[in-house]
């Protein structure tokens, strides 16, 4: 394996893909749209405002040195030598298609004989029996047989389960993944029509509070499409070398309608910075609202609140 000093690593983290491309690959450089631009071998990678995303994968950066490695599949020393060792750097040759990765066993927990647990611990935290009663039927939701835990489940587009998140329903805080799962395809409802927006929440439980409060307020709570992460999105510290959630990002290449995207993450700092984050990594071409709830520091507890003022009234 050929040695790279140091000094010659420092300075190939400091092109960036559109410089690296312009003066050695400019016959890859296709413009998509005013500042943007994409690739001739990949359509599905976009460059701007100096970083690139090659969203079919999930991932991307800011540096010419990321592209070679993470899409060219270069080791280090053969992609620094490729941006720092040779004046002119000849046409690359198409790798190999990698082939696709056999998807992950889920083990799901089995089913309890009944969902009563479940539909009390949810219905105590606010959620509408309607709700409940749509991901029960749906095989969206169940009580695990031993532990009595809710078992929210994430399918394909096929319908396959391929994720299963875990809530504790005994009081305690519990919460996991299902062995196996594969957070691309996280916990999400459906529109019950056609519809270009997409709402995004941390968990399935605020997933199911806004769907409570749009109900509540009147309006088809499926009239537009949700999806969960599973969880508090973590972006890297230099939030242009972030890349987007795994799970919306797969939500966006199956289903390519969507053109707005309403974040309703948490009211504290990591839900905060994780909303900034996706704002920034989305390409422009969609049109993306920060809607964190009104009170409180999730969708949960703002219908909780919501709920308390009601019963407050009717007294």
């Amino acid at each position: 394996m050929p040695y790279v000093a140091p000094e010659q690593i420092k300075r190939a983290k400091q092109m960036d893909l559109l410089t690296y491309l312009q003066h050695y690959e400019p016959q890859e450089l296709v413009r998509f749209s005013g500042n943007v631009y994409t690739t001739r071998s990949h359509d599905s990678l976009k460059i701007s405002n100096g970083k690139w995303c090659w969203w079919s994968r999930g991932i991307g950066g800011r540096s010419a040195l990321d592209y070679l490695i993470k899409v060219r599949g270069m080791t280090l020393p053969e992609a620094v030598i490729q941006i720092d060792g040779q004046a002119v750097v000849e046409p690359p040759v198409p790798s190999k298609a990698r082939e696709p990765a056999e998807p992950r066993r889920l083990l799901l927990p089995e089913k309890n004989k009944n969902n009563d647990r479940v539909a009390a611990y949810l219905t105590g935290r606010g959620i509408h029996r309607t709700l409940i009663d749509y991901c029960l039927q749906t095989g969206r939701l169940y009580e695990s047989c031993y532990r009595h835990n809710a078992v929210f489940v994430g399918f394909d587009p096929q319908g396959v389960p391929r994720y299963g998140a875990l809530r504790g329903t005994s009081g305690s805080r519990f919460m996991g993944d299902v062995s196996g799962s594969d957070k691309h395809f996280s916990f999400s409802i459906l529109a019950r029509g056609k519809s270009t927006k997409l709402h995004l929440f941390e968990s399935a439980i605020d997933l199911l509070s806004y769907g409570t409060l749009e109900l509540l307020a009147g309006r088809d709570w499926r009239k537009e499409n949700c999806l969960s992460l599973a969880g508090i999105y973590k972006p890297k510290k230099n939030i242009e070398e972030s890349t987007p959630p795994a799970a919306l990002m797969q939500y966006l290449k199956d289903y390519p309608q969507i053109t707005a995207i309403a974040l309703h993450l948490d009211n504290d700092a990591a839900g905060r910075l994780a909303a900034q984050t996706i704002k920034v990594l989305l390409p422009s071409t969609y049109a993306v609202f920060d809607e964190p709830p009104k009170r409180g520091k999730d969708y949960n507890d703002y219908l909780r609140i919501v709920l308390r003022g009601r019963h407050g009234q009717e007294r």
